[in-house]
């Protein structure tokens, strides 16, 4: 590529979900010094009392959307509850189901952090019965995955203000009024009006970060459509190979693109919000390639929001190119700058 890549019960609903995120002073009983919590990034200990394992390994451990090759969401750990010991209980992600119809008589689930170790997240499921668990589980076990995979994003998140690219982001205040938390290790590659491309190269793994905007025209912008059309426009132009006329653009026909709305990334006004679209921010994900050139891709995602000031749509998109590699972990590093993203406002 060019710069070339050859630089080789109760539903859990969403109230719930965001009052566990915003669980955010609860870090461990006061005045105690918790241990660093151990594990890799994605790593779950599953802790199960009566409860069946497999229903929960079929929602944590499946396949993560959007890879070249197959990679769980998780790699699990599991143990009974009797053997769930000192050494574990220190694991960063810990996700507990209990069942026992002689002290439950519904299900609870009950979300905290920083309980044995830091930074460390808990997911504590109480059941009645196998059959309760199981009803609970079908219709929220998606929920309880995504929200650790949420925790994993924002610690990545806290990691990255220990040290960023300053030119890169005075680039990206300077021309598009907006701020993310660029890594100190990529490296500036362009720095035009309205976009902005930072790159690490650095070992086999390629990261790159795009972050370009354009006018906001209608609710039509946030389209599945228009979002991946945008993109490959954008893509298109921006990057190639080291064979001439070759040019990225997006996997269609084998692994379509997936494209959700996501929380705002920041407040808006009531004014504001009620002139704009129902959504605010959309996330694309998916794989690219390189048409007309090598055999080259990897996956993609990108986070799309409206600034409601300068009228503009910003996208954010990070890639990997990462050949013979696993890139689940590589991909969510990268992801969770996206959510770095915010506006600068001008104070005068």
């Amino acid at each position: 590529m060019n710069n070339n890549m050859n630089n080789k019960t109760m539903p859990l609903t969403a109230m719930l979900i965001l009052a566990a995120v915003m669980l955010l002073a609860g870090c461990g009983k006061s005045g105690r010094t918790l241990p660093s919590a151990n594990g890799s990034i994605y790593e779950c200990v599953v802790v199960t009392h009566n409860t069946p394992y497999s229903a929960i390994a079929a929602v944590m451990e499946a396949d993560m959307p959007c890879l070249p090759q197959m990679e769980p969401y998780f790699n699990l750990s599991h143990v009974e509850q009797a053997a769930f010991d000192d050494f574990l209980r220190s694991a960063r992600n810990v996700l507990i189901a209990d069942t026992d119809s002689s002290r439950y008589t519904q299900v609870k689930v009950h979300f905290s952090r920083d309980n044995w170790s830091k930074p460390q997240a808990v997911c504590r499921i109480q059941a009645p019965d196998t059959a309760a668990f199981a009803a609970w589980w079908s219709t929220n076990g998606t929920a309880v995955r995504d929200w650790f995979v949420r925790e994993e994003l924002a610690r990545q998140g806290r990691f990255l203000r220990g040290s960023t690219n300053k030119q890169a982001r005075e680039a990206l205040q300077r021309n598009m009024q907006c701020d993310i938390l660029v890594p100190e290790d990529y490296m500036l590659l362009k720095d035009t009006a309205g976009l902005i491309w930072c790159c690490n190269s650095k070992g086999p793994v390629r990261r790159d970060l795009v972050i370009y905007s354009y006018p906001y025209t209608d609710s039509l912008a946030f389209t599945a459509e228009h979002l991946c059309s945008k993109r490959d426009e954008v893509m298109g132009r921006l990057v190639s190979g080291s064979v001439q006329g070759s040019y990225m653009g997006t996997e269609y026909k084998h692994f379509p693109p997936q494209v959700r709305y996501i929380q705002p990334l920041q407040p808006v006004s009531a004014s504001a919000a009620a002139a704009a679209p129902s959504f605010y921010a959309a996330e694309v994900r998916g794989l690219w390639r390189l048409y007309g050139g090598e055999a080259m891709g990897g996956p993609f995602v990108s986070h799309s929001v409206l600034d409601y000031v300068s009228g503009n749509i910003i996208t954010a998109e990070v890639f990997v190119y990462a050949a013979g590699q696993k890139k689940r972990n590589v991909l969510r590093q990268a992801e969770a700058i996206l959510y770095t993203l915010e506006k600068v406002r001008n104070e005068e």
